[in-house]
């Protein structure tokens, strides 16, 4: 059995265009893609560069807190 905290935690990544955009005409909505990550080997906040269909390109996308 696994004792203490878990190590894989689930994480959500959100656009940074679309966030600084705001709600607009254009942007119907925020890009949100749901992943995991390892606590001991990603501290820090987790960056990646995924596709967002509303900005139609790949953005930043950063973990965001529940």
């Amino acid at each position: 059995m696994a004792k203490g905290k878990d190590v894989r935690i689930g994480v959500i990544l959100e656009c940074i265009s679309c966030v600084q955009k705001g709600v607009n005409k254009k942007s119907p909505g925020i890009s949100r893609y749901i992943t995991q990550k390892n606590r001991r080997n990603t501290p820090s906040q987790l960056e990646l560069r995924k596709f967002c269909r509303y900005c139609r390109k790949h953005t930043t996308h950063e973990e965001i807190k529940k």
